[in-house]
């Protein structure tokens, strides 16, 4: 009966782009490796196009386009009155909160300072060190010492030098803090999981995020004396968060009115498919364009950073499962819950790690390796849930 009922509600990816999303990172990796060996100059320039403050670069023109594209198609879906209705959903609701802003972010950090800053340390180097940006309004004298840094000049401009363990560190907790609000839907959908209950947690944590997601990131990497000023990362939620999710909003009530719930759902939201995996792609091989030389240099380095994130992935997956287990819920809202958890808000992660650290940062890579790991490992998630559909009533 139950393989029967599988059967019927089987579910694939439609979109080329999604079904092979690994495939298409890979080639925008290699990609962009060769664009920084073919093309130094071109990801600094890049990099240059930035929004300045006191004279320091703070938001990243080309990536806060490129995140503008990748977060609109996902918060122009939601429907917020859904929100209000959600109270109704109950425990899955309160297990998913629960699950990413009390218990992902610290295991995050744990589980990354055990591996990074112990096990994987001497791989990495225990003297290797890496430039990041000198934190958002803070003018320090070249050779302070700022957190785990010391203020140098680069290019005639004041960074800060940190172990390079610490940047990837930062990188993981960015990630761990970061609930899924993307590819979560594609997920739950795969799991035939509980569409609705998916779209309410994906609009509950676009709002939280709003509040706690610069809480937690200032408070984590202070802990990791990395301290980064509470401004920088309320700027980092506005530009990365609160834009698209109002633009959402806003057009979303203005489509509706002019053209209809029927040419929205059936016409807009088709030509936005791709957009949000374009923007992505694009964002990688300018990523990889100035990581390049560190990768080959070291081409175990994404090993180093995708273990702990890996063991993450799986951790707080059990406890997901395993806790809409324990409370009895259906495998509908069960594989949903579990699904959200364990997958990361990259897109956010990789966008406050450059605007924060620098687009040649070590944060910013360990973001990147977020993306590398997410597909394989949630797709076989997926098979885990699908399998053990008996499990639930």
């Amino acid at each position: 009966m139950i393989k029967d009922l599988a059967r019927s509600n089987e579910r694939k990816m439609t979109s080329i782009f999604e079904r092979y999303l690994t495939v298409w990172v890979g080639l925008c990796v290699v990609l962009g490796i060769l664009l920084g060996r073919l093309a130094p100059q071109f990801a600094k320039t890049l990099d240059g196009m930035a929004i300045n403050v006191n004279g320091a670069p703070v938001v990243s023109i080309p990536i806060a386009i490129c995140l503008f594209f990748m977060m609109y198609p996902i918060m122009v879906k939601i429907d917020f009155r859904s929100v209000v209705k959600a109270g109704k959903s109950g425990k899955p609701v309160f297990l998913t909160l629960f699950l990413n802003w009390c218990i992902k972010p610290f295991t995050m950090y744990a589980i990354c300072v055990f591996f990074l800053g112990f096990l994987f340390k001497s791989f990495i180097g225990v003297t290797a060190m890496d430039l990041v940006k000198m934190p958002f309004g803070l003018d320090l004298p070249v050779g302070a010492i700022h957190g785990a840094g010391t203020v140098v000049l680069h290019d005639g401009i004041k960074m800060l030098e940190i172990p390079l363990w610490r940047s990837y560190f930062a990188g993981c907790i960015l990630l761990g803090i970061a609930p899924c609000t993307a590819m979560v839907l594609v997920w739950g959908y795969l799991a035939r999981g509980n569409d609705g209950l998916t779209l309410v947690m994906v609009a509950i944590n676009s709002l939280t995020m709003l509040v706690l997601y610069g809480i937690l990131g200032g408070f984590l990497l202070g802990v990791g004396k990395l301290p980064v000023p509470w401004q920088a990362l309320l700027l980092s939620v506005a530009v990365y968060v609160a834009l698209p999710l109002g633009a959402g909003y806003g057009s979303r009530k203005w489509i509706m009115h002019t053209k209809g719930e029927a040419w929205f759902k059936e016409k807009f939201l088709h030509l936005l498919t791709p957009v949000t995996i374009a923007a992505l792609l694009l964002t990688l091989v300018l990523l990889f364009s100035f990581k390049g030389e560190v990768i080959l240099a070291n081409p175990l380095t994404i090993l180093w950073i995708a273990v702990p994130l890996f063991i993450q992935t799986l951790f707080i997956f059990v406890l997901g499962y395993g806790g809409a287990k324990l409370l009895k819920l259906r495998y509908e809202d069960a594989a949903p819950v579990a699904m959200i958890g364990a997958s990361n808000h990259f897109e956010v992660a990789i966008a406050t790690s450059v605007m924060l650290f620098g687009l040649s940062s070590g944060a910013a890579l360990a973001t990147v390796v977020g993306v590398l790991i997410e597909v394989p490992v949630m797709l076989m998630l997926v098979s885990v849930c699908k399998k053990t559909i008996s499990w639930f009533d």
